[in-house]
């Protein structure tokens, strides 16, 4: 079976989020079980120049784009056995930044058009083509409307992914009829308007001949007005076609028997980690105390992270006797928070405002708790990653939040972290209370969980059968 992944960004090439993760890991696994995967996204000028030294020319051509004919070139590159492709176009990519411009309907329709026309150029003809997020869903819309009549695309179906609803690519009606050449019908009814415009993401789940997103919990929960994003009652309409599948993460990559980020590697042995926790107290000017429990937050620095939760109780938190580990950068109240805390508890918090990868690995290694309070959560991977590292989550129960931490139940010793369930900053603090109880107070309780946690595997093997199995109710 061959299936095509078109996303906006992949690890290691460009990275914003966790849809890079995703599109960076998913299609190893799937080669591993048989199917011919491969990958196309745009060619962005903040791809490092060794990747971009080693791609090679594969076709050149032209697409038109509404009346403009402009140039494409697809470019081809061996990453971890994966056949990754580049939509080449600088006038459209080669930007420093990835999104944010005043085209950007422009660039990814470009890139919706050019994996349609590039594909029989190529001589790959998907069985499936797997659109990730706003940025390649109107690539289903197009099949329907203007390709699928032809031959080479008439059997090819299409899968559209949904990493977060809350970005639909939402532009206006008239620029939607100029750049992809479509009659008034598709604005209609229940067809592509959204909040007055037109929506790439509504294309993708209205055309789509399946819709999966990242976790069951998300599924479900979109499905309702709270978390539906006004696309709830379209989402109800094809809950048949819905389906969630759990994200995984890269074993290789997050694997803290052989990170070389890490001062000590381990595996289950909580001495090894122990050594890791004393380095990083030592390195960010922290108090050195292996019975003072690190909670660890890895994260964007915005109110969908539970940030406004931690901001009402944060005095409440740092009474306790814990350290606080803060690694990310966001929004400017979020930052100066952490901030001013760790200039007022010194050798008790350490606020790291930036991105950086080895860091955050050494901080999963040496905690011994995760916060991550979502808002919302479609699947979350900072969890994922916490278990691997055996650091205990502290969540909220929403989302892939929910489906992937089993909350602690000191009376039949089940559980693999701490978790709540309404959105309220009380409910979380006594949670991470209950938490750091245990670690102090209760070492067969933390001995439970953290043997809990080994028996989890969430690398993408699973996961990866569960599509492999969509893909072939796609096409039989």
């Amino acid at each position: 079976m061959k299936v095509l992944f078109a996303a906006s960004e992949a690890v290691p090439f460009i990275k914003t989020g966790g849809l890079a993760d995703v599109i960076g890991s998913l299609p190893k696994e799937l080669i591993q079980q048989g199917l011919d995967v491969r990958v196309i996204l745009p060619k962005y000028g903040g791809i490092p120049a060794k990747y971009r030294d080693a791609m090679t020319t594969a076709v050149t051509h032209d697409i038109y784009v509404g009346w403009r004919k402009q140039y494409i070139g697809i470019q081809a590159l061996q990453q971890d056995g994966v056949t990754f492709y580049f939509v080449d176009n600088e006038f459209y990519f080669n930007r420093s930044g990835v999104y944010g411009y005043g085209d950007e309907a422009e660039r990814f329709a470009f890139f919706c058009k050019g994996v349609i026309e590039t594909l029989p150029l190529l001589d790959f003809q998907p069985d499936v083509i797997h659109c990730h997020d706003w940025q390649a869903s109107m690539i289903p819309v197009l099949l329907k409307a203007h390709y699928q009549h032809l031959p080479f695309y008439s059997e090819i179906k299409t899968l559209t992914t949904v990493h977060n609803l809350k970005y639909q690519g939402v532009f206006s009606q008239s620029l939607f009829k100029e750049l992809f050449g479509l009659s008034d019908d598709h604005f209609t009814g229940t067809a592509l308007e959204l909040h007055g415009g037109a929506s790439f993401l509504k294309g993708g789940l209205l055309y789509a001949d399946r819709i999966t997103t990242v976790s069951q919990t998300y599924a479900e929960e979109i499905q309702t007005p709270y978390f539906g994003e006004h696309l709830d009652s379209l989402l109800r309409h094809r809950r048949d076609q819905l389906t969630g599948i759990v994200n995984g993460i890269d074993y290789e990559v997050f694997d803290p028997m052989n990170d070389p980020h890490l001062v000590s590697t381990y595996r289950d042995s909580l001495p090894k980690k122990q050594l890791n926790k004393t380095a990083l107290q030592e390195r960010l000017g922290l108090e050195v105390r292996e019975d003072v429990p690190m909670i660890a937050l890895v994260t964007r620095l915005v109110q969908q992270k539970g940030l406004d939760l931690i901001q009402h109780v944060l005095p409440e938190i740092l009474s306790l006797d814990i350290q606080l580990v803060v690694l990310g950068t966001g929004e400017y109240d979020y930052e100066e928070m952490f901030k001013q805390a760790a200039l007022k508890h010194p050798g008790k918090v350490s606020a790291q405002i930036c991105f950086d990868e080895a860091l955050a690995h050494q901080i999963y290694a040496s905690s011994d708790l995760f916060l991550m309070p979502s808002q919302f959560e479609p699947c979350g991977i900072g969890q994922l990653i916490a278990l691997r590292y055996r650091s205990v989550p502290i969540v909220r129960e929403t989302g892939g939040l929910k489906d992937t931490v089993l909350p602690y139940n000191e009376f039949t010793g089940e559980g693999t972290g701490f978790s709540f369930r309404d959105y309220n900053a009380h409910d979380m603090l006594h949670t991470i209370r209950r938490a750091v109880f245990f670690y102090k107070n209760d070492r067969d309780a933390w001995l439970k969980i953290q043997m809990n946690m080994k028996k989890g595997d969430f690398s993408w093997k699973k996961s990866a059968q569960q599509y492999i199995g969509l893909y072939k109710e796609m096409v039989k």
